[in-house]
């Protein structure tokens, strides 16, 4: 084989390879089309419909949590209450039968 008929061989095998090479390139290109399109869908359904709609929750979990916070102390005061009535309601209820 001369010099030329090699590099010509060579040629066409690189020039083979080099049209592979361009067709993978475009496939990846087209895929990443895609990807970008979808990735911007979900910043988007993020954006627009699921950030809201965590913020709702957040903001009614934390005035609910607020608000039996600060009533704990008045739970523990109406158990305490509750306790004594029952207690008094007892020694009536012992005096009653006692009287009758």
């Amino acid at each position: 084989m001369t010099d030329n008929e090699l590099l010509l061989a060579i040629s066409n095998i690189m020039d083979t390879k080099l049209e592979h090479i361009n067709k993978n390139v475009q496939e990846l290109k087209e895929d990443m089309k895609d990807i970008k399109a979808r990735v911007k869908n979900i910043e988007l359904t993020q954006e627009n419909q699921i950030l809201p709609r965590l913020n709702t929750i957040e903001s009614c979990y934390t005035s609910t949590y607020d608000r039996y916070k600060d009533s704990v102390d008045d739970y523990e005061s109406m158990k305490q209450d509750i306790a004594i009535i029952k207690k008094v309601v007892a020694e009536h209820s012992e005096k009653l039968q006692k009287i009758s």
